[in-house]
């Protein structure tokens, strides 16, 4: 592998990595959503799934996924994980939501409730899986470059202080 094949690599890696543990939260929040629905409406269980998935995934996504083992600094992986979560949370109750009474319901009536639900789920979760990523690309690599302007903005701001 050429030197130049190495930022494309890792970003495969990188990328392969988060699928990995956003595949067991996904499973994670598919399958509480179907327990949770039992005892809530579908919009409450979409989020209740959710967010037992991101309690449950926050730890392998910190050792898997974008290197964040390497920081040393839990809390504020925690921040930053609870930001993106709760963009991504929006992004999914809002999705799923939107497609089971816009799209599934009136393009798919026969189909079975559950399906229905379980299908408009699948779509939210996918919307979701893109606003994770993007979110965690952009806030946890430090070699993207946003973790260090953060970082430079902010110590000008406190130099401009003294």
């Amino acid at each position: 592998m050429s030197s130049n094949d190495q930022p494309k690599y890792k970003n495969y890696k990188s990328f392969f990595s988060f699928f990995l543990t956003a595949l067991f939260g996904a499973s994670v929040n598919f399958f509480s959503q179907i327990f949770y629905r039992k005892s809530f409406d579908y919009s409450t269980s979409v989020f209740l799934g959710y967010l037992t998935a991101t309690i449950v995934s926050f730890v392998p996504t910190k050792l898997f996924a974008f290197s964040a083992q390497q920081t040393g600094n839990t809390a504020r992986e925690m921040i930053k994980f609870g930001i993106i979560a709760l963009i991504a949370w929006g992004v999914q109750v809002g999705v799923a939501v939107a497609t089971l009474e816009w799209i599934a319901n009136p393009h798919f009536p026969k189909v079975s409730m559950f399906w229905r639900e379980k299908g408009s789920h699948v779509v939210g979760m996918g919307f979701s899986f893109l606003a994770n990523y993007f979110g965690h690309k952009m806030l946890t690599f430090r070699n993207t470059g946003v973790y260090d302007k953060i970082r430079s903005r902010s110590s000008r701001q406190e130099e401009k202080q003294f």
